[in-house]
């Protein structure tokens, strides 16, 4: 396995970290537990959750996730191990799990104690808002349109004093943003910096050979700034695994079983899968180790966050580690790029 420190931190993290998403929906309780014993004995030490797994989310399986890490945490040695989750913001479909999802204070205490509840431990190592409350661009939006008369009014600097409260009681070593935009990171800093409180450490978005925005004007401010990039579908719901080529639609995959992830499904995303699949031909690789190799290499990379529902694919997902792709191949997969630069945001 190799490693990183979170930056401006003391905390070294695998370069892979196990995504959980799964478990709870696709995968059950035993099968969350086989796979983050194997992930440990690979060398990874880093789990990702949210309050609002697992995926898709639905009332009767909210919290599953984290409950199922849970069950597994209290018997491990919890200090080897860096657990990141993540706070819901304001979303119409996601009502269930709170009446009011605003960041508001009382909300956010809420919401820190019930997922240390479900994951039975006394603190998480990042605590992170799982997508911004005003009107902006995540989850594949395109083409920011501004609402003057939003409800939303600017709280950055209340928010993080709340963040700050928690750092200080020992609930949250750091916290952390996630489909977050430029502006939205850079207020975070700013507000942090001005104000003399605890500092955001990572930014959690997509990023992957088929979404590379984050290299846009994200790139340059976590370089910069310090701001460590948890990147998130990686092999973009699979797609990248070569799998749905062809018109392919293999039972029991995710986009079989939940076709409202198209995020990734897209012409454009299929011709550009496609050419990366042929360079992956050509290397005598898997284009799902192609995939996880090319995010693994990033500079401004702290962890690659993978996901599986076998214990197979989390092998492979896992041994991409041990991939070093050359500066000619980065090269190669940089004129596959410009034939469609974004072809799914």
């Amino acid at each position: 396995m190799k490693y990183s420190n979170i930056p401006n931190t003391t905390i070294k993290v695998s370069k892979i970290c196990l995504g959980t998403m799964t478990f709870g929906e696709q995968n059950s309780e035993q099968d969350g537990h086989q796979q983050l014993n194997y992930a440990v004995e690979q060398g990874v030490n880093f789990i990702d959750t949210a309050e609002a797994y697992s995926v898709p989310g639905r009332k009767e399986t909210q919290g599953s996730t984290e409950r199922i890490i849970g069950a597994w945490l209290k018997n491990q040695q919890r200090e080897k191990l860096v657990v990141a989750t993540k706070i819901a913001g304001p979303h119409d479909y996601f009502n269930y799990i709170r009446e009011n999802m605003e960041f508001k204070k009382p909300i956010i205490l809420e919401a820190i104690n019930n997922s240390l509840k479900r994951l039975q431990t006394d603190y998480v190592d990042i605590y992170q808002l799982h997508w911004p409350e005003r009107n902006t661009n995540y989850f594949g939006k395109r083409n920011y349109k501004h609402h003057p008369n939003e409800a939303w009014e600017d709280n950055f600097k209340e928010v993080i004093e709340t963040l700050d409260e928690l750092v200080k009681e020992g609930k949250i070593r750091h916290y952390g943003v996630s489909n977050e935009t430029s502006w939205g990171l850079m207020r975070q800093l700013t507000e942090s910096t001005y104000n003399n409180l605890t500092r955001c450490k990572t930014i959690q978005n997509p990023y992957s050979l088929l979404n590379r925005l984050f290299e846009v004007n994200l790139a340059e401010i976590a370089m910069r700034e310090k701001v460590g990039l948890l990147a998130y579908s990686p092999l973009a719901f699979g797609t990248l695994t070569g799998k749905y080529l062809n018109g392919k639609l293999p039972e029991n995959s995710r986009i079989k079983l939940f076709p409202q992830y198209s995020r990734y499904s897209s012409n454009q995303a299929q011709f550009l899968t496609q050419k990366y699949q042929d360079l992956a031909n050509e290397l005598n690789i898997s284009l799902a180790q192609l995939s996880l190799a090319f995010v693994n290499q990033r500079e401004f990379l702290t962890a690659n966050i993978i996901g599986a529902t076998t214990i197979e694919q989390l092998k492979e997902n896992i041994g991409s580690i041990h991939v070093e792709l050359s500066s000619e191949i980065i090269e190669k997969i940089d004129e596959i790029q410009d034939l469609q630069p974004n072809p799914a945001p």
